[in-house]
């Protein structure tokens, strides 16, 4: 049997998250991945020729917030990021900004001015109650909107609250909505970070020499670095109401999303130990504690953080409270459909920086990555990938049938320019933000047994909502007495 200070189940961004922070602050750790990559949804391989990601990803919260505080903190070798750029409607007609104001809303002319006018009103009634504190968690946003709506708005919003949560916009909660789209702030300072877990050591924090000798030097391109002073201004919430701009702190990694994932295992220092195809079998526990895990062979720790599913936990611990099982079978998942599509030549339908959305019939959020890097494409090509939510009631091969359509109505001159096709079938979170979804808790009736991840967190998504569980985590941690 071998002895750890930590062992991690799970390498995704989580585990790998949660490895990094906790060897900084002096751990031996072993990391445990059942599968061949490391990485999990943030990661990218090759297509014939072109760097596909794990999905299409925009990285939220770059001036201030979780994943920028985790860089600041705790790597040595930090990624490129590219100012993201603006979201796009695209319809049969038209190619326009989304409002993120009620100033572009009004002029916003996709939808009809009478519905313009009444979801205005709704908004500004949700941002006010949620300014007096009033949650409006278990309030959906269709139970929010007008009755008397056309088609285009229903449908507009609907695929508005699928983005922000995989699910429609009968599950997804009003304040979903108004956190997601920047009204209301969820980001996280330094002066926060600082508090809830106190700074590294002087010697245990990366030196400069050692940022400037890194080959992937983080920064944020110089127009996000501009935006910074604007954003960072003090509002009242009616000005933030009326002037939010909802890009001022998205990025997207240069050289793609696997550089985050390279910038990470690049950071974790010697103390940390990564086993690859070494599923775990089952988590040890002895009088309520947990001793380890089993799995190619037996390793001991009384400290295991799991970063796996957690609908899956109670299949590797034997009697667990039936209440605590049941909460964690009330997490709900919503699975995606991402199409990679390069194009032989760069068209002029994607000559611009940023995510376009198609919100009739089959929804799709739309990126053409390699604006951003042309190195992730053939010279003189072009790679885009389309995400869709899909309805895991139907086939995988008719929702494909049914996508591959949508974008063909959506930009019909495209089909003949393709040069490469490839599809992923992902569950993009490993919790939605719905209704009546759960979420579970870090700490778990196991003493010394965490869970971290996408299912830990309800704010923001993706690679930024890993990045909030990691922090909570620490901060658990170290209210419990074992961060140091």
């Amino acid at each position: 049997m071998k002895k750890y200070d930590v062992i991690v189940v799970g390498a995704g961004i989580s585990g790998l998250l949660a490895a990094l922070t906790l060897s900084k602050h002096g751990k031996k750790v072993l990391v445990l991945e059942k599968r061949q990559h490391l990485g999990g949804n943030c990661n990218s391989y090759m297509v014939d020729g072109y760097q596909v990601d794990t999905g299409v990803h925009a990285i939220t919260h770059l001036i201030e917030g979780p994943l920028k505080m985790l860089m600041d903190n705790y790597f040595d070798f930090l990624p490129v990021f590219e100012d993201y750029g603006h979201y796009y409607i695209r319809t049969e007609n038209a190619f326009v900004k989304v409002p993120s104001n009620l100033k572009d809303f009004v002029t916003f002319d996709v939808l009809p001015r009478k519905d313009r006018l009444m979801l205005s009103q709704t908004l500004t009634k949700a941002f006010t109650l949620s300014s007096f504190g009033i949650d409006l968690s278990d309030q959906s946003v269709y139970d929010f909107l007008p009755k008397n709506l056309s088609k285009d708005t229903y449908d507009f919003v609907d695929t508005m609250s699928i983005s922000l949560s995989g699910k429609s916009m009968k599950e997804t909660s009003a304040q979903r909505v108004l956190s997601g789209s920047s009204f209301v702030r969820d980001s996280i300072t330094q002066e926060q970070f600082d508090s809830m877990i106190g700074k590294l050591e002087s010697k245990k924090r990366p030196s400069a020499e050692s940022i400037l000798a890194s080959i992937l030097p983080y920064h944020l391109h110089a127009s996000l670095q501009a935006r910074m002073t604007r954003v960072t201004q003090p509002f009242t919430s009616l000005e933030r109401l009326a002037t939010n701009d909802v890009n001022h702190s998205q990025g997207y990694p240069r050289k793609g999303l696997k550089a985050l994932l390279n910038a990470t295992l690049r950071s974790l220092p010697e103390s940390v130990e990564i086993k690859k195809e070494c599923e775990v079998k089952s988590i040890l526990v002895q009088e309520g504690k947990v001793s380890g895990v089993e799995a190619d062979e037996i390793y001991t720790s009384d400290l295991v953080i799991y970063t796996g599913f957690a609908t899956d936990l109670s299949q590797l611990i034997k009697d667990l409270p039936t209440e605590y099982v049941k909460d964690l079978n009330g997490i709900v998942h919503s699975k995606s459909l991402t199409i990679w599509l390069g194009m032989k030549k760069e068209l002029p339908e994607f000559n611009y920086t940023g995510s376009e959305i198609w919100f009739k019939d089959f929804a799709y959020w739309a990126t053409p990555i390699s604006n951003y890097d042309p190195s992730l494409a053939p010279k003189d090509k072009q790679l885009i990938g389309f995400s869709f939510v899909i309805d895991e009631n139907n086939s995988e091969e008719s929702e494909l049938k049914k996508a591959y359509g949508t974008i063909f109505r959506a930009l019909p001159n495209i089909e003949k320019h393709i040069d490469m096709q490839h599809e992923q079938t992902l569950i993009p979170e490993k919790a939605a933000v719905t209704i009546n979804g759960k979420f579970a808790d870090i700490r778990t009736p196991i003493q010394n047994l965490y869970v971290a991840g996408t299912d830990t967190d309800r704010r923001s998504m993706g690679i930024t909502r890993a990045s909030y569980s990691i922090i909570e985590l620490l901060k658990i941690l170290n209210e419990d007495g074992n961060l140091h």
